[in-house]
């Protein structure tokens, strides 16, 4: 595998490889290939990390930081952090450790240009095996102090939180209107929307309380599920570890990988970027 800096000739190939690995992970379309293309005329971009990955000459990869703020709500005092993403793999190569490799390459790049944290919206039982921890532990927040364990934080140095607290802000480029990803997405080939798993795939295989519970967290289908860690959906709803076992099985059957096995801890520590 070669991880490079991403160049204009990579502009387009990124593009439709971020939209292949998006298409129907969340939602049955995808946002995050305009945010990349936005991102490159946004003064947030961090060139040095937006970088891909290659294997046999192959883009397989590729991921982009951009810098962000956390602020205090009542000083207005602001403090300088990085985030990431969209982080992509080709959805065949998916599994083959690239994400991994993409994030421990930036990750180090990014200690050694001198950033001090970053925080990032991500999966909740992903993330935390490179060190990232609940945003909240350090006292960063979401805009109007929202909490959830898909904001998460990782110091690049020591001490790179300490009096870090606040609500943590992301480059506007990342919020999209649908009407612009709509005429964004007419130049690439077409392709339907992703077809969805409904809740009512679940009806059965779970206590009804749960299921009734899910629903009330605002699980509409399953994939909403991706946004939220294993320990959320277990309290949310009063899932014990067999049901918690039960819901991962059944969103494997549908090739939605979910939560962290039972027995594995999500938060892994500090991590080594030397």
């Amino acid at each position: 595998m070669t991880i490079r800096r991403e160049g204009p000739a990579d502009h387009r190939a990124v593009e439709e490889l971020t939209r292949d690995a998006f298409w129907g992970l969340f939602a049955p379309r995808c946002d995050e290939h305009l945010v990349v293309h936005l991102l490159r005329g946004s003064p947030a971009l961090v060139p040095e990390l937006d970088v891909v990955a290659e294997v046999d000459g192959e883009l397989v990869g590729h991921v982009v930081y951009s810098r962000a703020r956390v602020v205090e709500p009542t000083t207005g005092a602001e403090h300088p952090v990085l985030t990431f993403g969209p982080l992509s793999v080709r959805p065949d190569r998916q599994g083959d450790g690239i994400g991994g490799a993409l994030m421990r390459h930036t990750l180090a790049a990014a200690a050694e240009l001198g950033h001090r944290a970053v925080v990032v919206y991500g999966h909740p039982d992903y993330y935390p095996r490179f060190g990232f921890r609940p945003a909240a532990a350090v006292g960063i927040t979401a805009p109007g102090g929202a909490s959830f364990d898909a904001l998460m934080a990782l110091p690049l140095v020591p001490g790179g939180l300490d009096g870090v607290t606040g609500e943590f802000h992301e480059d506007p480029v990342f919020v999209v209107d649908p009407e612009r990803v709509a005429e964004f997405d007419r130049g690439f080939p077409p392709r339907p929307d992703a077809v969805l798993h409904p809740m009512e795939v679940i009806e059965g295989r779970l206590p009804a309380a749960a299921t009734q519970r899910l629903r009330g967290l605002g699980i509409g289908h399953l994939e909403d599920l991706r946004r939220l860690s294993r320990a959320e959906v277990a309290a949310g709803a009063g899932l014990d570890d067999e049901a918690s076992d039960a819901l991962r099985a059944l969103l494997a059957e549908h090739g939605i990988p979910w939560g962290s096995p039972r027995g594995h801890s999500a938060w892994t520590g500090a991590v080594d970027v030397s």
